[in-house]
């Protein structure tokens, strides 16, 4: 898995895959960073510039496209030019859509930034991810898995805490968290130029601009379990940012910007906590565990909103975020199961096609619905699709190697959590 090399700047050793990893990691949580510092200042935006909640959910849903399209287009770009330059360019583009929001004061110019975040992230997604799986080392087996998905979340977290922190207590609240974001992601730009290319550049990346998505069919058959995981833990994601700000201050009687943060990344970081307790159980158990505690976590978080409880929510909040990080990282265990370097992209294109999906389709109907229905009234909605997606995973998680050996499939590369794998 690791031993692979570039025509232009081969990969030399266990030390130069180390840089690699590192600066991946890092950069994927500048990327995410720079994602999550616009969420406390989505009140801020409301109260100064008269944005409506619909407004706000709109740029969500613009974030998401932008990813959508580029991993739909773009997403197998990587495998041909490599990781370093694809993942160069999306931090540039991070770069771009944080200089577009110093200076927001109409919802075109805010959308317009959250657009080319959401590019960045798009390439990012498939880019930068796969340069983590490249680059990782084999041992501990859960840490592929882990540093690929839950970074994202690490990062979202740490944007949206040290967001609220600058906003309400920095000078400048509306732009410097931007200014120390466009810093992280120079610097990031840096580490990526200094360290190894682990793909080697090959013809067709012309043709791969042609929308084409799937994944390696030893494991297809995993797909629509990992689907479920992706559409219910993103939505409810999506729902976080464009509507629990409003939330936090119109039924939970708090307007600090830090606690709006502190709240969005008590979903986002335990995910990062809850990943490897899901690498002691096979894909199949980890995926079951997760949504049920996301299942119970929900309800606590609605329950909280009907009862403008904020201890609660929070406890609430931080039991689903747990929840999600132990079932996102055992599906996509389960989808890089026996992966090699050419399926990574393809792969990863996949889980954040669904992701993005379950992000943006419930948001952008949630959206519409504000003028109607009142936001403890959607929140049962996001209750509803969570719901369903645990008792579907519930019902039909299926481990990675049992659907290889029932397809008469094998792979020569060593399987991505085999240590979980072989327990059942």
């Amino acid at each position: 898995m690791h031993n692979t090399a570039s025509a232009t700047d081969p990969v030399s050793g266990v030390g130069t895959l180390r840089l690699a990893f590192f600066s991946a990691v890092i950069s994927l949580v500048a990327v995410f960073a720079a994602v999550g510092s616009t969420i406390p200042l989505f009140n801020v935006y409301r109260e100064e510039d008269g944005f409506t909640n619909a407004d706000i959910s709109i740029t969500v849903v613009a974030y998401s496209v932008a990813t959508l399209a580029t991993l739909l287009f773009l997403g197998r770009l990587s495998g041909h030019l490599g990781r370093r330059p694809v993942s160069i360019a999306s931090l540039s583009s991070l770069l771009l859509g944080c200089l577009l929001l110093l200076d927001v004061h109409d919802i075109g110019t805010l959308i317009a930034g959250r657009f080319m975040m959401g590019l960045g992230a798009g390439l990012a997604s498939s880019g930068l991810t796969s340069y983590i799986v490249d680059a990782a080392p084999s041992r501990p087996a859960w840490l592929t898995s882990v540093a690929s998905s839950q970074t994202v979340m690490l990062g979202l977290a740490v944007g949206a805490v040290t967001s609220g922190a600058l906003v309400q207590y920095g000078p400048w609240p509306r732009e410097l968290i931007y200014l120390a974001v466009s810093a992280l992601l120079l610097l990031s730009a840096a580490l990526v130029a200094v360290s190894p290319e682990t793909a080697t550049p090959s013809p067709g990346a012309w043709r791969s601009l042609r929308p084409r998505v799937g994944v390696p069919a030893r494991v297809r058959r995993l797909v629509p379990v990992a689907a479920a995981v992706f559409l219910a833990t993103w939505a409810a994601g999506a729902f976080y940012q464009a509507f629990v700000p409003a939330l936090v201050e119109d039924r939970l009687h708090t307007r600090s910007p830090l606690v709006i943060g502190v709240v969005f990344a008590a979903y986002m970081g335990p995910s990062v906590l809850g990943a490897p307790v899901g690498g002691r159980f096979t894909p199949a158990r980890a995926q079951r565990l997760g949504m049920i505690g996301f299942l119970a976590g929900m309800i606590g978080v609605i329950t909280a909103i009907a009862t403008g409880t904020l201890v609660l929510f929070i406890v609430a909040t931080v039991l689903a975020g747990a929840g999600q990080g132990i079932a996102i990282s055992a599906a996509i265990r389960g989808l890089l199961y026996g992966s090699t370097l050419a399926d990574r992209a393809p792969t990863f294109s996949v889980i954040y096609l669904l992701s993005y999906s379950g992000a943006t389709i419930p948001a952008l109907i949630a959206g519409r619905l504000t003028s109607t229905l009142s936001l403890p009234q959607i929140s049962l909605g996001y209750g509803a699709l969570a719901l369903a997606s645990t008792v579907f995973t519930v019902l039909g998680a299926r481990d990675p190697h049992a659907t290889a050996l029932a397809n008469g499939k094998t792979s020569g590369s060593r399987p991505i959590g085999q240590r979980g794998a072989d327990r059942s």
